[in-house]
């Protein structure tokens, strides 16, 4: 799935730019994308505590396969609005890794349900690891679309291939899923109907609030990467593609190593320390003169933001009440998309009437904030493989 959505986030932005998409519509096009993607993700992640995950993993790469499908043959604006809804195609950027689509939330939980809490936090770095190698292979898929700036041709024509190669990786990411088993869940009443996770709510409302100032920020300049790449430096789809490739392949280890600094550090501090960092590289990158400046500063702040995607989405389901993960995992970003979807309205009114700078650094600050809370909220709630184990006197028994 990560080989096609790392192709989409490439393509896609330049694509809809040369379709006729100026600022503002795109922006609206990533408002109307993220929306829909919010309410797909809160539904799969309410209803799969109740009917299971497997489904949802199974049809959700289908819904981007028919996406991919139909922008390799229309340019029809409202067409591209539909198809880029259903598939949550193309928002974010090609070196992304972990955002895998609206399903996340039943896969987040049906990985924690087989997995020993001490091996959680290696998984997901695990996870993020392979979406990292499938981006690294999407990027250079990029090269299947010519060079916009020496072939003559229209924008359908020259990038057609390319978004075929998106429908089929998509569809084989939905035919795998069909090989994962599932134990099936016990009929309970009015199964089919979403519940509010009751026991974690005390977590969920803490989440609402780092995830709206994260989301926030991720939707001012996330989306508009690939697109300002191209605004400000020129570059075309390969160079852009090349660039992320690069960045996914460099970055893979990364993950790999967010147990450890988990370990040492302790998973809260680690993750608030990763998103400061993070805000603080955003200013010299914008600033940079040149593309190649500004992929090396991009490059170092994805090797730090490796580490601390996976620790972030293991410690939720972690904390979670067990009957409760994937509710909690997708209605905490809940807030999050919304805010996603709606701050690039923002971005789209800057690049119009401002420049290309202003909407990096409202991110970068945003993003400095949700450090900074999520530090002040989780400091004192360590996950269950933190906590040492206390023997009860005259027992012999072990509890948390």
């Amino acid at each position: 799935m990560s080989v096609g959505r790392a192709l989409a986030g490439i393509v896609t932005p330049i694509y809809l730019a040369l379709v006729g998409f100026g600022p503002v519509e795109l922006s609206v096009y990533v408002m109307v994308v993220a929306g829909t993607s919010a309410l797909l993700s809160t539904g799969i992640g309410t209803l799969s505590d109740r009917v299971g995950r497997r489904t949802f993993l199974v049809v959700v790469p289908l819904f981007t396969a028919l996406a991919g499908s139909i922008f390799a043959t229309t340019a029809s604006h409202p067409m591209l609005f539909v198809a880029g809804a259903l598939g949550s195609f193309g928002r974010g950027a090609g070196a992304g890794a972990g955002a895998i689509g609206p399903y996340q939330p039943a896969e987040s939980a049906y990985v924690t349900e087989r997995v020993a809490p001490r091996h959680r936090n290696a998984v997901f770095g695990r996870l993020t690891f392979a979406s990292s190698v499938g981006a690294a292979i999407g990027g250079p898929l990029a090269l299947l679309v010519p060079s916009i700036r020496s072939h003559a041709g229209t924008p359908i024509t020259l990038f057609r291939v390319a978004f075929f190669a998106i429908a089929v990786v998509s569809a084989l990411a939905g035919i795998v899923a069909l090989a994962l088993h599932e134990v099936r869940r016990a009929r309970t009443e009015h199964r089919l109907r979403p519940r509010f996770p009751r026991r974690s709510r005390w977590l969920l409302y803490r989440l609402w609030v780092t995830n709206t100032l994260n989301g926030a920020a991720v939707g001012m300049f996330g989306p508009f990467l690939t697109y300002w790449f191209y605004r400000r430096y020129g570059v075309d789809p390969g160079e852009v593609g090349v660039l992320y490739t690069v960045v996914n392949v460099a970055t893979i280890a990364s993950s790999l190593s967010a147990a450890a600094w988990a370990r040492r550090w302790g998973l809260v501090r680690t993750v608030s320390v990763v998103r400061v960092l993070q805000s603080l590289l955003l200013v010299p990158m914008v600033l940079s003169a040149n593309f190649e400046i500004a992929g090396a500063w991009f490059l170092v702040r994805m090797l730090i933001q490796r580490i601390g995607l996976p620790l972030r989405q293991s410690y939720v389901v972690g904390l979670a009440d067990p009957d409760e993960r994937a509710s909690v995992a997708a209605l905490s970003n809940l807030p999050s998309q919304v805010a996603t979807a709606i701050s690039p309205l923002l971005t789209g009114y800057l690049f119009a009437e401002a420049d290309l700078l202003v909407p990096f650094e409202v991110a970068a600050t945003l993003q400095l904030a949700n450090a900074l809370t999520f530090w002040a909220f989780f400091r004192r709630h360590p996950p269950d493989e933190e906590v040492a184990p206390v023997v009860v006197e005259g027992s012999g028994d072990a509890v948390p």
